[in-house]
């Protein structure tokens, strides 16, 4: 299994290591809600150093992440990120992505670590222009600091403002005495704070230097069970659970990062123009159990005779609410809003209502 430059700290945080995407990572440190609920009211760090960061630069690389990606890449500027994904040429998802641009011809592509090589694959095949492609995921580190006093933090050390780094956008400067670091405003926590790309080799001196100045907010490190509750409570999609190469955008509720607009002729489009001028049988809905029982991936979506109609993506008991939440694909119309479904769970038929995700708004 591959390491992030942190895991001999996790260990000694006492992280509970697990495999995952092909790295040991840590799942959790004190417990998942515990971990959840500190990243909500106060300061969490995570280590998501597996994930993927592939450039793309040259004269051509503008018109190449346009092709490849969903989105519509004209509207970027340099400073600003997009989210998006890559169409597969059959209707499916090959990955949900974050684009950043830096220039004309130099941008980033960050993507799950789980379809690093099936990514960069899929971007080899299709670079027909000679689009300068580097596939940087071993040589850099990224940390996610989350949470209200996240800003607090990471103002201690950095000359930047960060206040003036809004929502999708990010700068390459200066912090801890770092050069070169990115400093980006995404967030897959509903939470609010910053991720920070950097070298390996500044990886520790990050880490270091970003738990001693939240030492006065508590900040604690937090692992990858609480990242995925977050993400959930937000109703953000985790590829291999609510997206996959079978799910098309728009059946997954992303019409908004697919747009078919002049020049963007993206791989799919044809296909993806008609699917929603004909449109979709079924919809990746949120949905909260009425009575208890918690919903898991695969367990069935029925409708009030058992009928099968669909099945659950992914679930959990929110540990804000105690209230269980799950996503899952169900037939149109049953994704309506208000309407009671039911998820099967042991034989039996536990009744939810279709909600519209976040399940928690943070104030």
């Amino acid at each position: 299994m591959k390491t992030t430059v942190f895991n001999s700290t996790h260990k000694k945080m006492g992280g509970k290591m697990v495999p995952f995407a092909g790295f040991e990572m840590p799942v959790e440190f004190s417990g998942v809600s515990k971990e959840h609920v500190h990243v909500r009211n106060k300061v969490g760090v995570f280590d998501v150093s597996h994930m993927g960061e592939i450039w793309a630069e040259g004269e051509n690389a503008g018109a190449f992440v346009q092709r490849m990606t969903s989105n519509d890449v004209q509207r970027l500027e340099p400073g600003k990120i997009q989210y998006s994904c890559f169409p597969n040429g059959r209707g499916g998802i090959v990955d949900d992505l974050l684009v950043y641009m830096f220039g004309e011809e130099k941008y980033l592509m960050v993507v799950n670590a789980s379809n690093i090589e099936k990514d960069w694959n899929w971007l080899v095949e299709n670079n027909h222009t000679g689009v300068e492609l580097t596939n940087a995921s071993d040589r850099l580190c990224q940390l996610a600091v989350q949470g209200p006093d996240a800003v607090r933090t990471l103002q201690k050390l950095t000359g930047t403002d960060l206040n003036t780094i809004p929502y999708y956008t990010f700068i390459t400067g200066e912090i801890a005495g770092l050069k070169d670091v990115i400093i980006s405003n995404t967030g897959y926590t509903g939470a609010g704070g910053f991720e920070l790309y950097a070298d390996n080799t500044d990886g520790l001196a990050l880490m270091n230097a970003v738990m001693e100045a939240g030492e006065e907010f508590d900040i604690r490190p937090a692992g990858l069970a609480a990242r995925d509750t977050l993400r959930l409570e937000m109703g953000f999609c985790l590829y291999g659970n609510d997206i996959d190469d079978t799910t098309s955008p728009l059946e997954a509720g992303l019409g908004w990062i697919t747009k078919f607009v002049e020049g963007n002729d993206f791989i799919d489009r044809e296909y993806l123009e008609k699917q929603k001028q004909e449109g979709i049988t079924r919809r990746l809905s949120g949905f909260e159990m009425n009575e208890r029982g918690i919903p898991r991936k695969n367990y069935p979506v029925l409708n009030e005779e058992g009928e099968e109609i669909g099945k659950v993506t992914s679930g959990t008991i929110s540990p804000l609410t105690s209230k269980s939440i799950g996503m899952g694909y169900v037939k149109i119309p049953f994704h309506k809003q208000g309407t009671v479904i039911y998820i099967g769970i042991r034989n039996k038929q536990v009744p939810a209502t279709v909600v519209k995700p976040p399940f928690y708004t943070p104030e």
